[in-house]
């Protein structure tokens, strides 16, 4: 074969490796960040149920089914809710008993395959939970923005928004604590959720672009009578509030931020993401590569989300050391930069954005100590 040819022939292989593999980075990196409420996290299984009777449930022993707390339960046509664990009480040894608060929709079934999620409630805040609110939508720069109106006494508004593999039903949790003390509360469903608009790309940017969602809803507050917002993120809807809280033309109005588990290290959450959805461990620097092009993040620019040093307001951090989707360490980091401003409340035993679900009182005690200097 001629010099030329075999030149032609191996420069043609190269092209077409490297055309391979940044198909196969895009692929990955797409399904790393499809937004996908009822995918697992990192760390989660499949839980079996071995019987539920009366207000006692049966599941699949493991570290998971072993976990502290308050959590959803959720299969294929039900959901449920199940407390601590119970102990004393016979079981067979493979086995975990947990108290079962109540059956929310379907059946229970011996054999059903289940997982535990931190999102407890489904529906809406009346029909869940017995609190009065109003369906309202938000103007935002793709259209309009579906959230709950929670009404309260107090001109200090509450902006929740949920992160990554949830819907605007997680914060829910913390609703009737909100209530209590009077907050009006603003539940936000943003970009790409169910019944929001959606993007060209279909895919989760981590909080770059979603934050601009979270700024309209901040002048959405302020425009219906709000003095000042908190703003509740969970996870990527943290990330969203970070970024809000320092380039909102609003931002003097934000006098507050309580982050849950936030997304602070871009690139360890894409690849973990990735690693959950069974995307080949030799594809995950591809799909972090491939994510950075996707949502526009400059690939010279730190992961980290926001610098401590741009805040100017009170910031009250959850985060769990067990958390395998977005690093502890990095929000041990970003507090330990202005432990004057950030207060890092640990919570053991939780996976990501399940810290209210971990220990539900001592979460609350936090939050009432936090939030009554902003009221």
């Amino acid at each position: 074969m001629r010099r030329g040819t075999v030149a032609a022939v191996t420069a043609t292989t190269v092209i077409g490796a490297g055309a391979a593999a940044v198909a196969a980075g895009r692929y990955a990196g797409d399904v790393a960040l499809k937004p996908s409420p009822g995918h697992p996290f990192p760390g989660d299984s499949r839980l079996t149920v071995h019987s539920a009777a009366g207000d006692r449930i049966a599941l699949t022993r493991s570290l998971v089914s072993l976990r502290p707390g308050t959590y959803g339960l959720s299969g294929a046509g039900c959901h449920a809710v199940v407390g601590p664990v119970v102990h004393g009480g016979p079981h067979p040894a493979d086995a975990v008993v947990r108290r079962l608060e109540r059956v929310t929709h379907g059946t229970l079934r011996p054999g059903a395959r289940m997982r535990l999620t931190p999102q407890v409630h489904i529906g809406n805040p009346q029909d869940a939970l017995g609190i009065t609110c109003a369906d309202v939508d938000i103007p935002g720069e793709l259209g309009a923005l579906p959230a709950w109106f929670v009404p309260g006494a107090r001109d200090t508004w509450v902006i929740a928004v949920h992160g990554i593999g949830t819907t605007r039903e997680h914060p829910m949790v913390v609703l009737p604590f909100l209530h209590h003390h009077r907050f009006p509360v603003l539940v936000l469903s943003y970009r790409n959720d169910p019944g929001a608009p959606r993007t060209a790309d279909g895919i989760h940017h981590l909080g770059e672009t979603e934050w601009r969602d979270l700024d309209a809803a901040i002048r959405y507050a302020v425009r219906y009578g709000a003095r000042r917002v908190v703003l509740y993120g969970w996870s990527a809807g943290a990330t969203m509030a970070l970024r809000a809280a320092v380039n909102s033309a609003l931002r003097h109005r934000v006098s507050g931020l309580v982050l849950d588990s936030p997304v602070l290290d871009r690139d360890a959450t894409v690849r973990a993401l990735a690693a959950a959805r069974r995307i080949p461990r030799a594809l995950l620097p591809l799909a972090v590569r491939a994510a950075e092009g996707h949502t526009g993040l400059p690939v010279d620019r730190p992961a980290d989300a926001v610098d401590p040093e741009e805040l100017d307001v009170p910031v009250l951090l959850f985060h769990g050391p067990e958390d395998l989707l977005a690093p502890w360490d990095a929000s041990r980091r970003f507090a330990a930069r202005r432990p004057e401003l950030i207060t890092l409340q640990p919570v053991p035993h939780a996976p990501h954005a399940a810290m209210w679900n971990a220990a539900p009182d001592r979460y609350e005690e936090t939050l009432r100590r936090f939030l009554t200097p902003l009221m």
